[in-house]
């Protein structure tokens, strides 16, 4: 028998919420961060903008400064206190300082810098212990949808090719680490063949859908995944292919970036797209 201690705490739920009402704070006011902001402040029902934090807190204000309702720039150990929903859009190496707060008060985190759960994996038994919860949101990848409803059954294989610009790709460690020289390439250049865990650790800049897509599936180990540098793209391209008994299916994409290269412009609206569904009267799509 369990002492009363080991049981789970109840998730609080906020007055904000009893009216309804999310209260949405963001981490991280980047090109995601200010683009979910705008959507917040703009209206979406049921969810009120109410914080945000980011590193440079005078320049997030002047970001801000023309927002329709003021919002307060804070530390990102004050969000939990004010919101329901922390929406992470911050470097990966700052996701348990804003994650942990938020789970260990039943609440939930939208996680943008998915690779970093791989090596933070306590945060989702945090999350199951008290009632809290992680989402990934679909970010710049289609079809995960199918790959999770497909996991429900046997997948036999996820293969996965990403093509990214040049200037996505300049600077991530991996590279560094191999002296693997791309700003000059003339054509495209295989530069890891691997599995979606040592991407996380090699581009954790730019291969966060690549985790999305193994954790919708049958995880980090057994995903396979090839990254080419290409100079004649302008678009991040992900190409996926699954063998499972309930369907064989493959998906293209072409990500038109944001002005962070990293990072494309669906990603953004794929966060908006949850917080909508949140209290939306039709939900297509699980």
């Amino acid at each position: 028998m369990s002492s009363p201690s080991s049981k789970p705490a109840p998730a609080p739920v906020s007055p904000a919420h009893h009216r309804g009402v999310f209260r949405v704070a963001i981490a991280g006011l980047g090109a995601v961060g200010l683009r979910v902001a705008r959507a917040l402040d703009k209206g979406l029902p049921g969810c009120e903008l109410v914080a945000v934090s980011a590193n440079d807190r005078a320049r997030a204000a002047e970001r801000l400064a023309d927002m329709r309702r003021p919002v307060p720039v804070v530390a990102v150990e004050e969000l939990e206190a004010l919101a329901d929903i922390v929406v992470e859009c911050a470097p990966a190496a700052l996701l348990p300082a804003i994650a942990e707060p938020f789970l260990r008060a039943g609440k939930t985190v939208i996680v943008l810098s998915s690779g970093a759960i791989l090596a933070h994996h306590e945060l989702v038994e945090l999350a199951r212990i008290h009632g809290g919860q992680i989402v990934v949101p679909t970010g710049a990848l289609l079809g995960l949808d199918a790959v999770t409803a497909a996991a429900e059954g046997d997948i036999r294989s996820v293969r996965m090719v990403t093509r990214k610009p040049v200037k996505g790709l300049v600077g991530a460690p991996y590279l560094v680490e191999r002296d693997i020289a791309i700003d000059d390439i003339t054509e495209p250049l295989r530069v890891f063949d691997g599995t979606p865990r040592e991407a996380a650790i090699g581009f954790p800049a730019n291969l966060n859908v690549a985790v999305a897509l193994a954790l919708a599936g049958i995880g980090p180990d057994r995903t396979r995944l090839e990254i080419w540098a290409d100079p004649a793209l302008t678009r991040n391209t992900h190409t996926i292919e699954v063998d499972a008994d309930s369907a064989s299916f493959s998906m293209s994409i072409a990500n038109i970036p944001t002005d962070n290269p990293k990072t494309g412009r669906i990603t953004a609206l794929s966060v908006i797209s949850y917080l909508r569904k949140l209290n939306a009267p039709l939900r297509v799509g699980s």
